[in-house]
């Protein structure tokens, strides 16, 4: 069973499931993963150096492999395989809308429009989730930095930055995420357009999350 990579990052594109999919090649293997589409905003630049929480998908006709930014993502996507009616993908849509701490939040607060948000969930089954998550989630420990040992290290990695970031800090997340939409093929002008509206605080993951959002029509 495979649980982490470590590798150089080829290629990254937007899946038609709200997720997105990494190529990471290690010692001459591509290696295809599955990953929430707010994980591509701390990828790095393509032929870059990337780590990986992986989780094995074993399947009767297919191993498939999802990546995330920390352990704690990881514990949450497993939860979640736990959950009545959750499979990968939609486990993957929901870490793509919502990161472990707002999922936890929204779960918490019995808040089923911010569950309802995410593609493929409807009102029985925001409320089964806030059923079979509550007491698993509190439990989950918060994981306080990301991608450790990977691009810039612990103290530099993205989902890491201090709660008042400068503004060389803003503009150096704002710069990852740009980056990132440019690469998943936006164009410029679109990706001029959504920077312009997104919050002035927040992580690059959480920043990307919301980029695409908007990007794809949805609240």
């Amino acid at each position: 069973m495979i649980g982490s990579l470590r590798g150089l990052l080829l290629d990254r594109a937007l899946r038609p499931d709200h997720g997105a999919e990494l190529l990471v090649e290690v010692g001459g293997v591509g290696y295809r993963v599955l990953v929430p589409s707010g994980v591509v905003a701390g990828a790095g630049e393509l032929g870059g150096q990337v780590f990986l929480h992986v989780h094995t998908h074993v399947r009767e006709d297919a191993l498939v492999l999802y990546g995330f930014q920390s352990r704690e993502e990881r514990d949450c996507f497993e939860l979640l395989l736990a959950a009545h009616g959750v499979g990968p993908g939609l486990a993957v849509a929901l870490l793509s809308a919502l990161s472990p701490s707002s999922l936890r939040r929204a779960v918490q607060e019995e808040d089923l429009d911010a569950l309802m948000a995410v593609p493929g969930i409807g009102r029985k089954t925001a409320a089964r989730l806030v059923i079979d998550l509550a007491s698993k989630l509190d439990a989950l420990p918060a994981a306080p930095g990301a991608w450790p040992g990977g691009v810039g290290g612990a103290a530099g990695a993205p989902g890491s930055v201090p709660h008042e970031a400068s503004a060389a800090d803003r503009s150096a997340l704002r710069d990852e995420v740009k980056s990132a939409l440019v690469s998943l093929g936006y164009s410029a002008e679109e990706v001029r357009l959504v920077l312009a509206r997104l919050p002035g605080e927040g992580s690059a993951e959480d920043l990307l999350r919301d980029a695409l959002r908007q990007l794809a029509g949805r609240p």
